[in-house]
């Protein structure tokens, strides 16, 4: 797979879905089916998830299955917060900072440590958590366990473009992707304020 694929994919992902789509998914929000498509409602979701696998494997060693373990276990505390009827501020500004702030620490090739690293993706996990939670009107169980499969499928296709992207150009893909994650979560949080 090209660095040109790869950027490819990643734009027009970007530009091509609604942003913060997060209400009513194939006609409802209680399915399991709801739950799987609604990771890939939106650009705020699919690309901080994707991101999660890439800087996880960019991390390597334990982080590439723990950074994104942390991730799940925080998807699934902030959406038990919003079933339990508590709101968290700010979510939708969190969601769009937790884009940029992934598409950076790929860019930037950030190597935190691995307890660090969790904790940030556990944190910005909870507010995307929260918003699957929010606007939920059915099965709770069904939808959440779909949410979780598909962030997780996300997470592993982050991890396996790290790995098809070996040789010299790795870093200048990885460089690239994190900048075009970086400039998208930026948009996303223009939208916000708008």
């Amino acid at each position: 797979m090209s660095a040109r694929s790869v950027l490819s994919f990643v734009a027009l992902a970007a530009l091509a879905l609604p942003a913060f789509a997060h209400p009513g998914h194939l006609g409802d929000t209680g399915s399991l089916l709801a739950g799987l498509s609604h990771p890939l409602s939106g650009p705020d979701h699919l690309l901080a998830m994707i991101s999660i696998g890439l800087w996880a494997a960019c991390l390597g060693g334990r982080a590439v299955w723990m950074v994104p373990a942390a991730f799940l276990l925080g998807t699934a505390a902030g959406f038990g917060l919003a079933l339990a009827g508590i709101g968290l501020p700010l979510v939708e500004p969190g969601i769009a900072a937790s884009v940029i702030a992934l598409g950076a620490l790929i860019a930037f090739a950030v190597h935190l440590p691995l307890a660090a690293s969790m904790l940030l993706a556990g944190l910005f996990a909870v507010f995307h958590g929260q918003a699957h939670g929010a606007e939920l009107v059915g099965a709770a169980w069904s939808f959440g366990t779909g949410f979780i499969v598909t962030t997780a499928l996300l997470h592993l296709a982050g991890i396996a473009v790290v790995r098809v992207g070996t040789g010299p150009r790795r870093g200048l893909l990885m460089r690239s992707l994190g900048g075009v994650v970086t400039i998208s979560g930026m948009a996303l949080l223009a939208g916000v304020w708008a």
